[in-house]
């Protein structure tokens, strides 16, 4: 879900644009979207109300980055009267063509998809998966 639509409190706007200056401190020319998704009922239909979704987008496609577009999703579990619990992550690559790549924390951490993005740009989105890791260790 855009993270525009999740910021419903101070303590969670907070934190979402901490997540926003962890990723631009690793890639500075990164512009950040906090509603990457349209808002049609077909769009709003498939997407998870349980993550908070944020957009990265670059000046132009980069070798490094095999993207020119990244797409953070941040999943929570939500429970009745528990507060929610960071599940994992998803980064995806994008370009005109589509996905070009992905990372899950949720599955094995490793890079899949048709291209990948540089060794030194892997091991940044990892280290910025860590950090989302950290801060929202504590509840939501």
């Amino acid at each position: 879900m855009n993270a525009a639509e999740q910021a419903t409190n101070l303590h969670l706007a907070s934190k979402i644009a901490t997540v926003v200056n962890l990723f631009k401190q690793r890639f500075p020319d990164a512009r950040a979207d906090l509603k990457p998704w349209a808002n049609d009922s077909a769009t709003r239909a498939a997407l998870d109300p349980d993550s908070l979704d944020v957009g990265f987008h670059f000046p132009g496609w980069s070798p490094r980055l095999e993207s020119r577009s990244m797409l953070v999703q941040i999943h929570f579990t939500v429970e009745e009267e528990e507060p929610a619990k960071l599940i994992g992550l998803e980064v995806v690559g994008l370009t005109y063509e589509g996905e070009q790549w992905r990372i899950s924390t949720i599955a094995d951490w490793r890079v899949v998809g048709r291209k990948s993005p540089a060794t030194d740009t892997t091991k940044k989105l990892k280290e910025f998966c860590h950090q989302v890791f950290e801060l929202f260790h504590s509840s939501v």
